[in-house]
């Protein structure tokens, strides 16, 4: 268990303690390349300038499970570091699903996205079983996809980018976590980008994908807040210079 240190804050004025929301980052050490592990960072220091005390668990493989959780993040990593963490993520598989289909907010990037799904199928034609949260089916392919993408989704337009060869496919009756504007998302043919299920988002957006995007952290942090304080008081942040990346790169992108 870690507490956020001061030096992560760029504020000069924490606001007053309003209670202490935890966060569980899976696997950072195996599933979290392409600035992944920013995400967890972001969510810890917007919590502390919204005034609420940020607890960050990183989950290892084998390691006890926390007993406190209000929000779950994982990120991407090659197929190696998928092999590496299927066994616990096996063990943890009924936990997190309880935990999904309570309400807990989730964000899985890339490879946690895929093995959040129903199966991934390596290049070498290895079948990984997922967990099912969400109903996706990925398979590995010798060209990736690379390269920005602007989404339109619930959480407002998100920016951010792609680097995976992994095809996704959504299930019949699965929602996508947005609509492609520029990029390839899933598969680059259906126009779809991620999947999101209840509060559970699983998208191939690095970035990471979060500081460029408050309005998606916030609406994480909201509902996390509120399950763990029963209450959601948002600070004021100055977020000019996350606006500014956004719409820079959305400028670029669709002129």
């Amino acid at each position: 268990m870690t507490v956020l240190p001061e030096a992560v804050t760029a504020l000069a004025d924490v606001p007053a303690d309003k209670g202490e929301v935890h966060l569980v980052h899976l696997y950072p050490r195996e599933m979290s390349i392409y600035g992944d592990l920013g995400n967890t960072r972001c969510i810890a220091a917007r919590l502390r300038w919204h005034g609420y005390r940020p607890v960050v668990h990183d989950h290892h493989p084998g390691a006890a499970w926390p007993e406190r959780v209000d929000l779950v993040l994982g990120g991407g990593g090659q197929d190696s570091g998928q092999l590496r963490v299927q066994d616990d993520l096996t063990a943890q598989a009924g936990r997190l699903r309880e935990l999904a289909a309570d309400g807990v907010p989730m964000l899985m990037v890339c490879g946690m996205y895929q093995l959040f799904g129903q199966t991934f199928i390596t290049t070498e034609g290895a079948r990984l079983p997922g967990l099912g949260i969400l109903d996706v089916t990925t398979q590995g392919n010798a060209t990736r996809m690379i390269g920005p993408v602007v989404l339109d989704t619930a959480f407002g337009q998100v920016v951010g980018y792609e680097n995976h060869s992994g095809s996704t496919v959504l299930g019949q009756s699965q929602s996508a976590f947005g609509t492609v504007r520029h990029g390839q998302g899933n598969n680059g043919k259906d126009g779809t980008e991620g999947a999101r299920a209840g509060n559970v988002v699983g998208t191939y957006l690095h970035g990471p994908v979060l500081p460029t995007n408050p309005a998606l952290a916030d609406g994480l942090i909201q509902i996390a807040a509120r399950r763990a304080t029963g209450d959601w008081t948002p600070g004021q942040i100055d977020d000019d210079f996350a606006r500014q990346a956004h719409e820079l790169q959305v400028r670029r992108l669709l002129g």
